[in-house]
């Protein structure tokens, strides 16, 4: 059983393996998650339900990644880009226009982690440090987008 939830918690991690591509897995990570959402349009509701679920999927199978390699926070650990995407469009409209804004303005706050994200970073290990940072890139990235709807 413990070869199962290894292995499992490799395919949460890397977003089926998505995480072992050899450039710019982080960006392919949050793709993966615009792709999502552009395909299967969830509502408010449902995009609420599932980003809780990766959430939980997300700190656990990437703790067990963490645990199991002894490389923190490897970049081949991409379900914290998923997730954070999906907080970056919650209660937005899913239009082309708001889903590559947020994938752009997503990656720029993952990619350079200004302050406070990453103090947050620091702050938490395991699979809770993983997740927190691109989650604040992503609610980083809410905020923006929704102060431009207001203007």
């Amino acid at each position: 059983m413990k070869g199962l939830y290894k292995f499992l918690s490799k395919i949460i991690a890397t977003v089926f393996f998505i995480g072992y591509l050899p450039f710019a897995p982080g960006t392919f990570g949050s793709l993966a998650a615009l792709a999502f959402i552009w395909i299967f349009k969830p509502d408010v509701l449902m995009l609420f339900a599932i980003l809780i679920i990766i959430f939980i999927a997300g700190v656990l199978s990437s703790h067990a990644v963490e645990k199991d390699t002894g490389i923190k926070d490897g970049r081949y650990i991409v379900i914290d880009e998923f997730a954070g995407y999906l907080v970056s469009v919650i209660f937005l409209p899913l239009t082309a226009v708001y889903l590559i804004a947020a994938f752009l303005i997503f990656r720029f706050f993952d990619i350079l982690k200004p302050p406070p994200i990453s103090n947050l970073e620091r702050m938490f290990s395991g699979g809770i440090g993983v997740m927190i940072d691109d989650l604040a890139a992503g609610v980083i990235t809410n905020i923006i987008l929704q102060v431009f709807r207001l203007v």
